[in-house]
Parts: structure tokens; C-alpha cells; sequence
């Protein structure tokens, strides 16, 4: 934004600015230099080193062929897959064997060959990769569940990240969704037992659907970075709109840590201050905005250790509450906050998570309701795996401590994804071993109560010079 500014208007450009200008002009003049002598070279040698290269990669790669795209990623895995993902939000709470079957589900796939990602662009965007943009990498650099990522360079220089569908995967996909009684079946091994899983099936199914449409996640993305632009800790990158279609998105490229070399990496203070910016993110986009990015996978953030800022991802799966949805929560949550049992079995009974003549007494149900929120409870809690795991076993042990209750309870769709976030937050807290005042943090968004920590009170100067700027 500076850097615009300062071209237009006169403004002195930063120090940094001009780093960025600078470097990205150098690598216009480098990429664009080294394409000049390779089509001299071309021009002598004739195209059989291209050739032999592109034959070199397609060997590498285990899916050469679009029915092999189909095959492996639809008939073995398709929406199998895919759901494995949705619940994987409960693994730590399942035997090992079952926690063995999810980890299958979301093995990584083989990347496809270059040829078949070239052939995506061409169809999506009308031209080769090599013509649209100054410089294409034809090895990925990840490989997820319905498309892989693969680093380029505009045409001004800009570094992108350019997210590429595998072909035949959307009708493989959309296939396993209309076999509603599959999915039913499936997602009823991993509910619990009273619940009706056909609501929260068809709700996976619309979300699922969604994910397969790349230009619904471009919308979702530029809708978030737009919301959090110039936010002291929280990024998104910009969608390169001129670059994305229906299976192609691209977006400005993000170094920064992924999740393994974080955890490895980042002192206890850089994780306590990542957590919370991952709290504040899912909370703030919840309470602030009632839209929030329903997938809290590890992958999908980029962590900035020096300057604590957190770089989000991948906004296929974007949950908006309706009208009445978020105002039957906040009731739930402050009763359970409260410590209130017979307030929390009002609240539970009137959101419909339970009948009203269940014969569940309001203090065995909020001892059941209370046990993810403990952390929220206390003045100060530390996460970790074992009480993350601990805690998920104990709710979805049917034949536990608390069978009764969990016979009698039934969670309406519109919270499926919610929980998926949840339970997503709290294992990546476990892991991070992060101690906090949470209870503080919540309050925050809730009850709009005054900032408790260094980074709310950043976010609220923000705030405060957003609604500013936007006055006429």
C-alpha cells in the first residue's frame, strides 16, 4: 500500500518499501535476462533438453495420466478423504486404531505430472504457465487433498503461490457426495450414538461441495485479507485475480515457518504469543464478523517468529452464521462460564442440543458441557495433548462416565464446523504446551471487555483507526 502511494502521490518511500521495489525489479531483470538466453540456447540446440527435462519430471511423479488423477484420488480416497479430514478434529480423543484410519485418510497424495498441471492452466486460463507468468516452477511445492501449490513469478515481478486442481478430482469427488447413504454411514462410525448424523452429513456436503469451486475461495480469501489488512499480527495474502478460476487460485507468495519447523523452532514465548494470535483470529472473525475459516489444520498457517505475526491459509472451508445461529451459543457459553448448571441446561435445551423431557439433571449435564471450557474457567490453564486427548475420550465415550448424557444430546448442524474448529484450536494449543488467562482472551469477544494482554490492545488501536478511516 506505501509502496503504491508513494509512486502516485510523492510520498518518500521506507526503507523497506524500497527493498521490496528493489527486489522485485531485480528479479524482473534476472528472470526476464535468463528467459532471453534460453531461447537463444533454444533456438541453437533445438527443444530436446526442455523435453528430456519434462520427461525426467514426469518419471518422478507417481500420477501421469488424468484417469491416474481419478483413480487414485477419487476412487480409493474422493470424499473418504475428505471426511477423514472434517473429523480429524477428534483424533486425539479416538483409540489408536481409529486414530491410525484418520491418518490414512489424510495421507499425503502423490503430486500429478507436470504436463497435467500445465494442462489445468491452460484449460483454466487460456494460455501456458510459461507465457503467464515471468517464471513457473514445474515441481510443487505441496501436494494436498484436491489441488497442489506451485511457486511463480508475475510478470511485475510479484512472487506467487499458485494453487492448481487435480484434474478429474471435482467429479470424483462430487460423485461420493451424492451417495448420501455412503456418507451417512460413514460419519455415523465416529458420531455419537443418539446423534442424527443426516443434518450434519448434508452440512459436510455443502462445505465439501464448496471447496471444490476455487473461485468461492478466492472470494473468501480476498474477503478476509480485505478484513484484516494492515492487522498488527494476523495476515492474508492478496488473490492474484487476473491468475484464478474455477480450478486455479493464485495469491501473493508467504515465506515463513510451517507448522513442524515452528514447533521445533520458536522459543515458549514465541508459541504463547502465536496462540493467541490464532485465538484471537478464530474468535474475532466469530463473534466480530459471524464468518469464520472452518479448517484449522496445522498446514494451513505460516509463522513469523521475530515479529509474532501468524500468516493464514486456504479459505475453502468458510462457515457464515445465519441469522439466530451465534445468538443461541453466546447463552450456552455463559452459563458455562458462569458456573451455572441450571442456567446451562436452559440455554442447551432452547439452542435444541437437547429435548426438553430428556430427564438429564441440569448438574450432570453441565459437568459433561463443562469440561472443554475448563481451561476457560480457571485464571490461568496450560494446554496439552494429554488433557486435550483425555478430555476428547471422555465426551465421546459411549459407554463411559457420561453415557447418559451423551445418549440424550444432538448437535444441531449449523455448530458442526464450529466444533471442528474447536477441538482444531485446542490440540494445536496442547501441542504448543501454551499457558494462558484464556478466560481473559474470551471475555474480550464476548462481552467486549477491555483488552487483557499486548496484542488486544494492538488490535484495538486497529480497530479504532479502521472505523476512523472509514467515516466520511
Amino acid at each position: 500500500m506505501l509502496g503504491a502511494l508513494g509512486v502516485g502521490a510523492g510520498v518518500a518511500l521506507s526503507d523497506a518499501d524500497r527493498r521490496v521495489r528493489l527486489e522485485r525489479q531485480a528479479r524482473v531483470w534476472r528472470l526476464s535476462t535468463r528467459r532471453s538466453i534460453a531461447w537463444g540456447v533454444t533456438k541453437v540446440r533445438g527443444s530436446r533438453a526442455t523435453e528430456e527435462r519434462r520427461a525426467e519430471l514426469e518419471q518422478q511423479f507417481a500420477i501421469r495420466t488424468a484417469e491416474d488423477v481419478a483413480q487414485v484420488l477419487g476412487g480409493m480416497k474422493g470424499a473418504i478423504m475428505k471426511a477423514g479430514q472434517m473429523v480429524s478434529f477428534i483424533a486425539d480423543g479416538l483409540p489408536p486404531e481409529a486414530q491410525a484410519a484418520l491418518a490414512t485418510l489424510q495421507a499425503d497424495v502423490p503430486p500429478m505430472a507436470p504436463s497435467l498441471a500445465e494442462g489445468v492452466i491452460r484449460s483454466e486460463l487460456g494460455g501456458d504457465p510459461q507465457k503467464l507468468f515471468l517464471d513457473w516452477d514445474p515441481v510443487p511445492v505441496a501436494a494436498a487433498s484436491i489441488g497442489q501449490v506451485h511457486k511463480a513469478v508475475m510478470p511485475d515481478g510479484r512472487l506467487v503461490a499458485v494453487k492448481v486442481q487435480y484434474p478429474g478430482v471435482d467429479k470424483a469427488i462430487r460423485s461420493d457426495l451424492d451417495n448420501a447413504e455412503f456418507l451417512y454411514g460413514l460419519f455415523a462410525s465416529f458420531a455419537l450414538k443418539n446423534m442424527d448424523v443426516k443434518p450434519m452429513v448434508d452440512e459436510l456436503r455443502a462445505r465439501m461441495g464448496d471447496e471444490l469451486d476455487y473461485r468461492l475461495e478466492a472470494l473468501c480469501q480476498k474477503e478476509f485479507a480485505d478484513r484484516y489488512r494492515d492487522h498488527p499480527f494476523i495476515h492474508v495474502p492478496d488473490v492474484i485475480h487476473e491468475r484464478s478460476s474455477r480450478r486455479v487460485i493464485t495469491s501473493d507468495w508467504v515465506d515463513g515457518l510451517n507448522w513442524r519447523d515452528f514447533l521445533e523452532a520458536a522459543t515458549p514465548e514465541q508459541k504463547h504469543t502465536a496462540a493467541e494470535v490464532l485465538f484471537r483470529f478464530a474468535e474475532g472473525s466469530i463473534w466480530h464478523h459471524r464468518v469464520f475459516n472452518g479448517d484449522p489444520h496445522p498446514g494451513n498457517y505460516r509463522f513469523h517468529p521475530e515479529s509474532g505475526k501468524v500468516t493464514f491459509l486456504d479459505f475453502g472451508l468458510v462457515k457464515r452464521w445465519a441469522p439466530g445461529e451465534l445468538e443461541g451459543l453466546s447463552p450456552i457459553l455463559d452459563a458455562i462460564l458462569a458456573q451455572d448448571p441450571e442456567g446451562t441446561l436452559k440455554a442447551v435445551v432452547h439452542s435444541g442440543f437437547l429435548p426438553p423431557d430428556s430427564g438429564v439433571s441440569a448438574e450432570r449435564l453441565y459437568e459433561y458441557c463443562t469440561l472443554p471450557y475448563i481451561p476457560f474457567q480457571r485464571e490461568e490453564f496450560t494446554y496439552s495433548s494429554e488433557f486435550v486427548g483425555h478430555t476428547l475420550q471422555r465426551m465421546l465415550d459411549l459407554a463411559g462416565e457420561y453415557s447418559d448424557v451423551i445418549r440424550q444430546l444432538n448437535m444441531p448442524p449449523s455448530y458442526v464446523i464450529l466444533d471442528r474448529v474447536v477441538w482444531g484450536m485446542s490440540a494445536l494449543f496442547g501441542r504448543m504446551g501454551v499457558t494462558h488467562r484464556w478466560g481473559d482472551l474470551l471475555d474480550e469477544y464476548l462481552h467486549a471487555a477491555p483488552p487483557s494482554t499486548e496484542l488486544g490492545r494492538a488490535e484495538v488501536e486497529w480497530r479504532r483507526r479502521r472505523l476512523a478511516a472509514a467515516q466520511p
